[in-house]
């Protein structure tokens, strides 16, 4: 399995395409905003897009759903609890501003334990609440996917509507902590980082 990784819009949110090195079969993950950036680097590697995965509905990674969507002709999904957010995600004078389009209804929901096959390898759906009810983050072999719940020296703010500073801490500290320390770790914002480095030296965690 590898990863090409797009940073799009002014949040800088990082979009990954993740495929699989034999079929080029791919997952497009949180397309945030500047679809025309992720479909160049979707034909510039001519990976077969699959479906989107939002890892939460907050518009700085759902705002170029509906263009990739429209473009590949693929399905969606998010986890259901999210999907108040998804809908609403164009009232904020923000989602204006960085040109994100009203996303389309999702085709399926994701929970946790959900595996997701892409070219015989896999990737599981880990419910990670806290930065918002449905957030979610995607675990595949040795690594881990984690939306806006873990950064690198950070966690997900949960100041916005359905977030839980104990339900945050609880996703990392009992979900995320209990991986492999060298599990590495791809953020929904900001470099890259590993399990034993945050664990050690998370400022908000230890």
């Amino acid at each position: 399995m590898k990863i090409e990784w797009i940073v799009v819009g002014p949040l800088e949110t990082n979009c990954f395409l993740v495929y699989s090195e034999d079929s080029l079969e791919c997952i497009i993950i949180d397309p945030g905003a500047e679809p025309d950036k992720i479909i160049r680097g979707v034909k510039a590697n001519n990976l077969k897009p699959l479906m989107i995965i939002n890892t939460h509905g907050h518009v700085d990674h759902v705002g170029a759903n509906k263009d990739i969507k429209e473009t590949f002709e693929i399905p969606l999904y998010i986890h259901e609890s999210d999907l108040k957010l998804l809908k609403s995600a164009l009232q904020s004078g923000f989602g204006l501003m960085i040109g994100a389009k009203k996303s389309p209804s999702p085709d399926g929901f994701l929970k946790e334990g959900d595996t997701i096959e892409l070219g015989g390898s896999h990737l599981k759906v880990l419910h990670t609440p806290g930065h918002s009810p449905g957030s979610i983050s995607l675990l595949g072999d040795g690594f881990i996917l984690s939306g806006d719940t873990l950064f690198r020296g950070g966690v997900g703010r949960t100041d916005l509507p359905g977030g839980s500073w104990d339900k945050l801490t609880d996703s990392i500290k009992n979900k995320m902590f209990n991986l492999p320390a060298n599990t590495l770790v791809l953020p929904g914002h900001g470099p890259s980082t590993s399990i034993g480095l945050e664990k050690d030296s998370n400022p908000y965690l230890t």
